[in-house]
């Protein structure tokens, strides 16, 4: 299954992008024989200043037809790291070929979008900056794929 961050704004380079870049490699790495990954970042940028509405059109746009849908939103589901796991796992046993996972900009993601998403994620009750929700995610996902092949990476 591909994953897909698709994500307002553009993430220069710097610690974040490290980092992320550093997850996602070894998501791909470890989730490979898993079946899931590779992982991709998708960045869409509203130029026009056209608000939630501009940036859900084009988030629209970058997620892959036919593609199972999580927002990461402060009203989703806080899941404890090895349920999210498993979710995963579930998704990919589905058949489904792409999971979108969709971040929006500064002021969240628009309700229309939020309304088509297949489930809803929450790292918290607490408001995250969105470019710390990429790195949060990314190290999640390689995580999930840690727990799910049995690595020595996730203690409880």
């Amino acid at each position: 299954m591909r994953v897909h961050i698709c994500a307002v704004g553009r993430l220069r380079a710097g610690p974040e992008k490290t980092l992320i870049d550093d997850y996602l490699t070894r998501f791909d790495r470890t989730g490979r024989n898993l079946g899931l990954g590779p992982a991709r970042v998708v960045e869409v940028e509203d130029k026009k200043g056209g608000g939630m509405a501009a940036e859900a059109a084009l988030l629209q746009k970058a997620i892959p037809q036919g593609a199972l849908i999580c927002v990461l939103d402060e009203r989703g589901k806080v899941e404890k790291s090895p349920d999210f796991a498993y979710r995963l796992a579930n998704w990919r046993d589905m058949g489904r070929g792409d999971l979108a996972f969709v971040i929006g900009g500064a002021d969240g993601i628009d309700s229309a979008l939020r309304g088509t998403a297949d489930h809803s994620l929450s790292f918290g009750k607490m408001v995250w900056p969105h470019m710390m929700v990429r790195v949060m995610l990314s190290e999640q996902l390689y995580r999930a794929a840690s727990i799910l092949s049995g690595g020595p990476y996730h203690r409880t």
